[in-house]
């Protein structure tokens, strides 16, 4: 892994880590190590990614969320109805949110103080929504369109293994 600090080129950060993606991707652990992985990356590769996981569709619970493989503290969000929160919002809309200053938002369910912005990108697997990838950082306005293409690009990978 390429230990990878703030730059302000991040196209040329995010051209460095999409190679470790796809090796990931390619690999023969299972999808859960994988996912973990790709939370590692992605968590130690973007200094201002301060918490990265997933979230997959609960097959038994239809329109609910389950936490799946993060980096980052710990979470009492460990299910999440469609609707409810950025994520939830994000599910029953089926689009990626950004969010510039949660503090600002009031459907928003807090994880942490520390947490200012988030983004949150579904995964779609044969055009059915099945997941997605949540990222919070403790700076406002962390994220742009160039972070939303990139998670985009990874969220298309990733349905591959799902």
């Amino acid at each position: 892994m390429i230990p990878i600090t703030r730059t302000p080129n991040r196209q040329y950060l995010f051209s460095q880590i999409l190679p470790q993606v796809k090796e990931i991707l390619a690999g023969s652990d299972t999808t859960e190590e994988k996912l973990l992985a790709l939370c590692q990356v992605l968590h130690s590769g973007v200094n201002w990614f301060d918490w990265v996981g997933f979230y997959l569709v609960d097959p038994e619970t239809p329109r609910t969320l389950v936490l799946g493989p993060y980096v980052g503290a710990p979470t009492d969000h460990v299910r999440i109805p469609f609707g409810q929160g950025i994520c939830g919002q994000a599910a029953e809309r089926q689009e990626t949110f950004m969010v510039d200053d949660v503090s600002e938002e009031p459907n928003y369910l807090a994880c942490s103080l520390h947490v200012k912005s988030e983004i949150v990108v579904p995964i779609f697997k044969d055009g059915e929504f099945v997941g997605e990838l949540d990222i919070d950082s403790h700076t406002v306005e962390a994220f742009n369109k160039k972070d939303q293409a990139f998670l985009e690009t990874i969220c298309e990978l990733i349905s591959a293994i799902l």
